[in-house]
């Protein structure tokens, strides 16, 4: 019990994926207003590392980056059960059609626009947090009913 109390207790970690370092420095700015950790990855592939280090909760990921784009970054996490369920923001200056389109197949869960809007940026945020806070407590639910339907299954036979 006392570690589901240290899971809700806990800073939600915010990675910020951007190889421009102004950008990143902008949005960890910005995210100043919201209760959080964050941290930071310049490229796809350090993007990759550090979700598996730092178990994200949110990922604010640059589309067009060295090494490997967004999208290619959110394919790959949206592939991985252990990384499907963290929800990403693409955050880019591309507005055409075909790259809305190129984001929702790779997985992203949202999209903010460059030039950034802090109050934009700060809502998608929250909103986010939250679905993922319901999303963990309704899988952990899940897994303690099964545990009790699996030791009265066994205890009753």
């Amino acid at each position: 019990m006392a570690d589901r109390k240290e899971d809700t207790d806990k800073l939600p970690v915010i990675l910020i994926v951007d190889d421009d370092q102004q950008n990143l420095e902008l949005v960890q700015a910005y995210l100043e207003d919201i209760e959080c950790e964050t941290v930071a990855a310049h490229d796809g592939i350090e993007a990759l590392e550090r979700v598996a280090k730092d178990k994200p909760d949110l990922i604010l990921l640059d589309v067009m980056m060295p090494k490997m784009s967004g999208f290619e970054v959110c394919r790959r996490l949206k592939m991985d059960p252990d990384t499907i369920n963290i929800p990403v923001i693409m955050v880019t200056a591309l507005n055409e059609f075909g790259d809305i389109e190129r984001g929702i197949d790779s997985g992203t869960d949202d999209f903010v626009s460059k030039p950034i809007n802090k109050l934009e940026l700060l809502t998608r945020i929250r909103t986010m947090l939250k679905l993922k806070h319901l999303t963990d407590r309704l899988h952990r639910t899940m897994a303690y009913l099964s545990e009790v339907e699996r030791h009265t299954q066994t205890g009753s036979s």
